[in-house]
């Protein structure tokens, strides 16, 4: 297999470079086909280092021009020099200044690391290792240095930006050129280095900080979309005053850009002072724009913005450290989008989509740490293991600590480390230093793969008053097999009484329990809870205190109790999604052994009750409402995992649901109709939500006609209803869908990131003949191979969220993206390798399906000159 030959890096094998870099000049001369860039590097040996060390510098490609040491050109014998290495073999024993001068042709670059041309644009993207694209470097994250950066390029560019500060800008006397200079103060590492040229528009502000400082605001986009950023503006300003107010970190430049552009392979990056991002996370109104993208433009504006502080003025030292940047800023603007929006139903949607990518990723061939020790390839490291679950390590961390011990670990850490380049050890010790906590067995979570599995049994004795839990921790046998050790699993709880309220308990004894939390810390513990007046209902996990997955013995009458009566909403909701779950493994196998499903009617009667309870958020009950994903059902199963008849099965739940509900639903939704016009504040969009919600019943009840949806789709005033209607139509197949999509498309012809959304929908039909229709979309005028965009809507949701077509029986939704994958690949790895990922669960199929999907992996590996990125996946896939 190509990925063999890749080197393996191991976190063991951490080194500091034998050279120091402390001052970057770059002057780029802006060209679409021939950009020459100057770098001036101010090097020096560090003490440690050997007397005499060559200095190697990384390269991806590079055409070198020249080479010259302390303003003198080298002899060739001096250095040796490939496209991908540079050696200086005797540098000076003091300091020096290296300059390079590379030349790159950006018009070509379609990988869209480094330096690219695309739609007009220059842009960069560095991290993790695309600096190593513009100029030969020391490129890693612990090579902090000040940069200043010299722009040129013909006066048509009319925006230059960098990072930092501008400190000069002007004409190009003699010429129709200009040029600008940015000075970033601040060292940072060559993966946070920006540069964006090109003919811009914006949209400008200023915020005042807690100092009392000025700082300019800037979003730039193509000329005609800027009132489309207003959003992110208010966003980004609402963003530096919580981080001011939650966190006491104040904004440290005197300027701050975003630059929003369509051709990027990631959602965004947070280069110091000039962000730049997918403009679907910028560009956003009440036509083009749904409920889900106001919130994500939020989300991820406020998560490069906290970047600021935790990724810039901290960095990571090594890529193994990823998640210390990552994780830790997730659970950044998930507390940010919390105080904005409803925390209850923000934490469900955090993990509903935990469960959906990650947990999938810990069960397969791709499972690792959040802070994994060895890799082939970093690009494939940017998982939701290191982003989603390492938030939830610092969510957890927080709940042992308490709020006030997690600030002050927080603000030592601030104090520590600013400047610097860390480690999860780094982090950990702040937060013991300041708690006076010893957290050594807590580290686990970041060192260990896999989901812990929490088992649990119960038992009341009325006689003597006491309640007694037994719980047993499992962690899974993971591709690493490496052996496992108890987590500190922190479990938030209450025991629900007969009346809905928490019972008191005198005291607990068997495990430490402290202000609702219980801390299993060894492989089993049995606590027992004495003085409780009353048999209660454990909830357990409450608020999803920890990543875990937990199998309790709690009855079908005890979880329609806490539906009804949980103080904690977490709780409620994952009482009927446990329900839901079970009988949907019960449908799915009755179904499979030829048979019909059926359902407890108690079960839709207290999703009635909960729909009708107008006490309750929309929002909320929306989310109540929404039957566990098919995806989540086949993790339940875990082996031989027949996908169709998991869809079979839910489909029949759903009509069950709808039959007693849809008309509870509609009647509610009527009485909490959202505000017109059209608003995006998280009440109005929870109003739609139920709305939606009880759409989908109704039609699920076969009480919506197609000429039904039709008319919800052409009065529809917002897009957020318009696709809801759209969606509804084709994912039932009514009649009316074909003149849906035609009519959506006229609307939306001239704006790619709606037509996204045009694909997803037809790709995620659950049918098997939806990979037919995906291959024809692929020649489809509006799609493009080469725009990340493009192929994630309609590529990758074929792949991730259609279990029906993706893996139908015969194979052919495999080798559909077996081949899209090979026809990527040789232009975008990045984008490629993420595609490759769709196959990580493949081993649970039945089969016939399971041996469809290797075979397709399978031919796929054997082709010739296959990138790192997908060689790197390939092999972890086919041998985890």
């Amino acid at each position: 297999m190509p990925a063999e030959a890749t080197p393996v890096i191991r976190l063991e094998d951490y080194r500091p470079t034998d050279y120091q870099i402390d001052t970057v000049q770059l002057d780029f001369l802006l060209a679409p086909k021939d950009t020459r860039v100057t770098s001036q590097l101010a090097l020096r040996r560090r003490p440690e280092a050997a007397m005499g060390a060559p200095l190697v510098l990384d390269g991806d490609g590079l055409v070198l021009e020249s080479v010259a040491l302390d303003g003198r050109p080298l002899a060739a014998t001096a250095y040796t020099a490939t496209p991908d290495r540079l050696t200086i073999h005797a540098p000076p024993a003091g300091p020096f200044t290296l300059e390079v001068v590379t030349r790159l042709d950006p018009g070509a670059n379609t990988a869209l690391m480094g330096l690219y041309l695309s739609n007009g644009v220059y842009t960069t993207q560095c991290e993790a290792e695309g600096f190593r694209r513009i100029t030969y470097f020391l490129d890693r994250p612990d090579v902090l240095a000040v940069y200043t950066t010299r722009i040129e390029a013909p006066s048509a560019a009319t925006v230059l930006l960098s990072n930092g500060n501008r400190v000069q800008a002007g004409p190009v006397p003699g010429t129709d050129r200009h040029f600008a200079v940015w000075h970033d103060p601040f060292p940072k590492p060559s993966y946070l280095f920006a540069l964006v040229g090109g003919d811009l528009a914006a949209i400008k502000d200023t915020f005042r900080t807690m100092s009392g400082r000025t700082v300019e605001l800037g979003i730039y986009c193509e000329a005609g979309k800027e009132e489309r950023c207003r959003y992110a503006m208010d966003a980004l300003k609402r963003s530096m005053r919580w981080d001011e107010e939650r966190f006491g970190r104040e904004y440290d430049l005197d300027v701050f850009n975003i630059v929003a552009v369509s051709d990027f392979n990631m959602g965004a990056m947070e280069n110091k002072g000039l962000n730049i991002f997918n403009d679907k996370y910028v560009l956003v109104d009440p036509e083009t724009g749904t409920d889900q993208d106001y919130a994500g433009v939020e989300t991820v504006i406020a998560h490069e913005y906290f970047h600021n502080w935790t990724g810039n003025r901290i960095t990571c030292r090594d890529w193994f450290q990823l998640c210390l940047k990552e994780g830790l800023t997730v659970f950044r603007d998930q507390e940010f989008s919390s105080d904005m929006r409803s925390r209850p139903v923000k934490r469900i949607a955090d993990v509903v989509a935990l469960r959906q990518h990650q947990f999938p990723e810990d069960a397969g061939p791709l499972a690792h740490p959040p802070r994994p020790t060895r890799y082939r390839e970093i690009n494939n490291f940017y998982t939701a293991t290191v982003y989603e679950k390492g938030a939830e390590i610092c969510r957890m961390l927080k709940t042992v600590l308490g709020e006030a011990g997690f600030r002050a670990g927080m603000d030592l850490y601030f104090e520590r480390h600013d400047g610097r380049a860390a480690t999860i050890e780094d982090f950990l010790a702040s937060f013991a230093d300041a708690t006076g906590t010893d957290l050594s067995q807590f580290a686990l979570w970041y060192r260990q793969a896999g989901t812990p599995v929490v088992s649990v049994r119960h038992a009341y004795d009325p006689a003597s008053e006491r309640f007694t839990l037994a719980l047993r921790q499992e962690l899974p046998v993971t591709p690493d097999r490496l052996p496992k050790h108890p987590d500190h699993i922190p479990i938030a709880f209450g025991l629900v009484g007969p009346d809905g309220q928490d019972l008191s308990f005198r005291r607990a004894a068997g495990a430490e329990v402290a202000d609702g939390v219980l801390h299993l810390t060894t492989e089993t513990a049995e606590i027992v809870f004495e003085g409780v007046k009353a048999r209660p209902v454990p909830s357990l996990l409450r608020g999803f205190s920890a990543p875990v997955l937990l199998r309790s013995d709690l009855t079908t009458e005890d979880r329609l109790f806490l539906i009804g009566h949980d103080p904690d909403p977490f709780s409620r909701w994952e009482a009927a999604q446990s329900i839901a779950l079970a009988a949907l493994e019960a449908g799915a196998a009755e179904i499979a052994a030829g048979g019909a499903p059926s359902f407890d009617p108690r079960f839709a009667e207290a999703l009635g009750r909960l729909a009708a309870n107008d006490e309750l958020d929309p929002a909320f009950r929306a989310l109540a409402l929404t039957l566990p994903g098919e995806g989540d059902v086949a993790q339940a199963i875990g082996k031989d995992v027949d996908p169709d008849a998991i869809h079979a099965a839910r489909v029949a739940l759903q009509a069950a649901v709808g039959r007693a509900v849809a008309a509870i639903a509609t009647e509610a939704a009527g009485r909490n109709a959202p505000a017109e016009p059209y608003s995006p504040d998280a009440g109005n969009a929870g109003r739609r939500a139920l709305r939606h919600a009880a759409w989908s019943l109704s039609i699920a009840a076969g009480e919506i006609s197609s000429d039904d949806m039709r008319a919800l789709y052409e009065t529809a005033g917002n897009l957020t209803d318009r696709l809801a209607a759209m969606r509804l139509a084709c994912h039932y197949g009514l009649a009316c869908a074909d003149d849906v999509l035609a009519a959506f498309l006229e609307r939306y012809r001239g704006n790619p990131l709606v037509i996204d959304k045009w694909f997803t929908v037809q790709a995620t039909i659950p049918a098997h003949e939806t990979a037919d229709r995906v291959a024809a979309l692929t020649r489809h005028p509006a799609f493009s191979m080469k725009t990340p965009n493009r192929v994630y809507a309609l590529l990758r949701s074929f792949a991730s969220a259609n279990p029906v077509g993706f893996n139908r029986p015969d194979g052919a939704g495999f080798g559909l993206i077996a081949d899209m994958i090979a026809e990527i690949d040789p232009n975008n790895p990045a984008v490629a390798a993420r595609l490759a990922t769709a196959f990580r669960s493949y081993a649970m199929l039945e089969p016939r399906r399971r041996a469809a999907a290797r075979a397709a992996l399978s031919e796929l590996a054997a082709r010739p000159k296959l990138s790192r990125d997908v060689s790197d996946i390939l092999h972890r896939t086919l041998e985890g």
